[in-house]
């Protein structure tokens, strides 16, 4: 099993050009472009997935990407069967 992202990217849309950087150097592929409101964004469609590396914020040419940190769950937070 794939440990947790310890941060997932956070896309500022108004910074975002939708030029497409970042979803050509996310290896789990789970960014994509969309069209809001007339004109394309990056979003992320797979927080699951994101393995957290942060090449989409290190590659996106406009800043318009940060990491945000994802709390890890804690022991009181699991179901048991």
């Amino acid at each position: 099993m794939k440990a947790p992202a310890r941060a997932v990217p956070l896309i500022n849309p108004t910074r975002c050009t939708g030029c497409g950087w970042c979803v050509a150097v996310c290896a789990p592929r789970v960014l994509w472009l969309r069209a809001e409101g007339g004109r394309k964004t990056s979003a992320l469609h797979d927080a699951a997935g994101c393995t957290g590396c942060a090449l989409c914020a290190v590659r996106c040419p406009f800043g318009a990407i940060t990491m945000l940190r994802v709390k890890a769950p804690t022991a009181s937070s699991k179901i048991s069967i």
